[in-house]
């Protein structure tokens, strides 16, 4: 009967699901990114774990750490605590930045950074018993993880931080080597630091931001400082209490002090750019943004435009505006090395496309991505900035020379003559994968084909936006960039507001009766 046995395919497919299931769990496992980052976890460890029990013997400048004492089961306990935080710091860092899985560089910076820090901690406290040094590095980490991070994420780190932070300042003095569980406030002074300033840095747009901030830092530290060590120790005396809260309030002012002057340095190192930093790039003497003024100067003019449609149209969703704004002073930079190709930069009523067949004319236009990426880079425009460059276009249709190219196939075609193909008149994109360059390549668009209007009407510019708007969806050009179709829509009601308020009617200046007529019209 086994030859006849009755075949059930609900089985079978289950059964090629459970197999696909464990192939995947096998490749998992075999991930080259995954075994980095736990390698880098593991490291991370190994060098954490000394620097939280490393001490100084009482009377001797002889160091050591809770191993070296013999005292094995307290260290030991040591690092199970501290390996459970690094897990579930682990844990939260694939939940919430899971691409330091595949971005291994900001994985090291992000190790290397808490190393740093923990070290500069534990020096600071076995060298004069300095707890403010401690309160300092939990400042000086949640100011650079704001600024290097989402304010959710550098809180959360910045909370782990506290927690291990927390191991360094005490000691079981009756049994020296010996390190109990962390008193808790320490923590609660780190703790409202942190928080204050993770809640403070937004955005940094003003030389003072960051020395604002430790300011705010350093009054919350204070108050923190003085509530805690009171409720400690009720009897001690009060100006001790005070002094020591006070120099807990003076590292966190400091470290806001000398954050300011790293900022440059904790921008390269992250590869991230502030809003300061985006305000100089906006800066019409940059030497792109000089060179673009001079040499395409109706391409200069459209990129303003661009720049202002794109900035409201990000805050209406609570997108970066400012990274629009700049982002599309730059998007087109790539037509400097051929200005005249480009109809807004034509003097006159010659048309150099003319002359060129619609396949030259489209390696030109499309060119001038690849060429604008280019200079983006020789000029050491930040790769923020440059997915502007590399983007605004996508992968779409560059439509009016594919439709010359059909008529001209029309009209003077063969039997061996090929139908022109789409795919050879797009651009080579890549497509926009963050909703700012989304922002710009729509209003780059709808900014062109509004300017093209003979006559500008509010019904006309809203059909423009929309259509250009469900065009670039059904393209696929927004595939990548997660925008949701609610955000869509407050973008076109932001961008066809924006471009009624430019194109807004303007009434006839009235001049003389007593003039010419060809002088009165004029001046209309």
């Amino acid at each position: 009967m086994f030859p006849f046995k009755k075949r059930s395919l609900r089985r079978e497919k289950v059964r090629q699901n459970m197999a696909t299931r464990r192939f995947s769990a096998i490749q998992l496992l075999g991930n080259t990114d995954l075994v980095i980052s736990t390698a880098i976890l593991v490291a991370f460890i190994l060098l954490s774990v000394p620097i939280l029990t490393f001490q100084l013997k009482a009377g001797s400048p002889t160091a050591f750490g809770v191993i070296g004492t013999g005292n094995f089961p307290n260290f030991l306990q040591i690092t199970v605590i501290v390996v459970l935080i690094l897990l579930s710091a682990a844990i939260y860092i694939k939940r919430y930045q899971g691409r330091l899985v595949q971005n291994h560089t900001r994985a090291i910076a992000l190790a290397g950074l808490f190393i740093s820090m923990l070290l500069a901690a534990r020096l600071g406290a076995v060298a004069a018993d300095r707890t403010w040094w401690v309160t300092g590095s939990a400042i000086a980490v949640s100011i650079i993880l704001s600024i290097s991070y989402e304010q959710r994420f550098a809180m959360g780190m910045s909370i782990f931080y506290c927690l291990l932070g927390s191991f360094i300042t005490v000691t079981d003095t009756a049994n020296i080597g010996r390190l109990s569980i962390p008193d808790v406030n320490q923590f609660l002074i780190m703790a409202s630091g942190s928080v204050t300033c993770c809640f403070s840095i937004r955005e940094i747009r003003t030389r003072t931001k960051l020395l604002e901030v430790g300011a705010l830092a350093a009054v919350i530290v204070f108050a923190m400082s003085l509530a805690s060590l009171s409720m400690k120790s009720p009897d001690g005396n009060f100006n001790t209490i005070f002094w020591d809260s006070f120099k807990h309030a003076v590292s966190a002012f400091l470290v806001g002090v000398l954050m300011q002057s790293l900022l440059p340095i904790i921008e390269k190192n992250f590869s991230i750019v502030t809003s300061m930093t985006l305000l100089d790039y906006s800066d019409a003497n940059q030497p792109l943004l000089k060179r673009l003024a001079m040499e395409a100067p109706g391409t200069y003019s459209h990129c303003l435009l661009v720049g202002s449609i794109a900035e409201a149209a990000a805050e209406a969703i609570g997108r970066n505006g400012l990274l629009c704004r700049v982002g599309a002073y730059y998007h087109d930079i790539g037509k400097i090395n051929k200005p005249g190709y480009f109809i807004e930069n034509e003097m006159g009523p010659m048309d150099r496309h003319k002359e060129l067949s619609p396949a030259m004319s489209q390696l030109i236009i499309v060119g001038h991505v690849k060429d604008g990426a280019e200079l983006a880079r020789e000029y050491g425009l930040p790769p923020v900035l440059r997915q502007f460059v590399e983007t605004h276009h996508g992968t779409t249709l560059v439509e009016f020379f594919y439709n010359a190219a059909k008529k001209k196939r029309g009209e003077q075609s063969t039997t061996f003559d090929a139908e022109p193909s789409e795919s050879e008149f797009r651009y080579a994109g890549p497509k926009p994968r963050t909703k700012e360059a989304a922002i710009v390549m729509l209003a780059d668009g709808v900014e062109s084909s509004v300017r093209s209007l003979g006559e500008v009407t509010v019904g006309k510019i809203e059909s423009v936006v929309h259509n250009m708007a469900m065009k670039r969806l059904q393209d696929g050009q927004f595939d990548e960039c997660d925008l949701s179709l609610r955000e869509l829509s407050q973008i076109e009601e932001s961008i066809t507001k924006t471009l009624v308020a430019h194109y807004h009617g303007r009434i006839a200046y009235p001049t003389s009766p007593d003039k010419p007529a060809e002088i009165r019209n004029a001046g209309n």
